[in-house]
């Protein structure tokens, strides 16, 4: 595939890439400004609604 040659969409300045997007420069300080941290996530343990009863062939012995 072959080169394509635009303006960068944010900063204006001519580039030279395979896709339409920010230049290299702008990309890498997107990356920057918006870089994210995993947190972990802690869910409750499941408990079945009241309303719920179990199935009579799960409950099958």
């Amino acid at each position: 595939m072959s080169e394509l040659t635009f303006d960068c969409p944010r900063c204006g300045n001519p580039s030279e890439q395979r896709y339409y997007g920010p230049c290299a420069t702008c990309g890498e300080a997107l990356r920057q400004r918006y870089r994210a941290t995993a947190k972990p996530v802690e869910a409750p343990e499941y408990e079945p609604k009241m309303n719920v009863t179990p199935n009579a062939v799960a409950t099958k012995d």
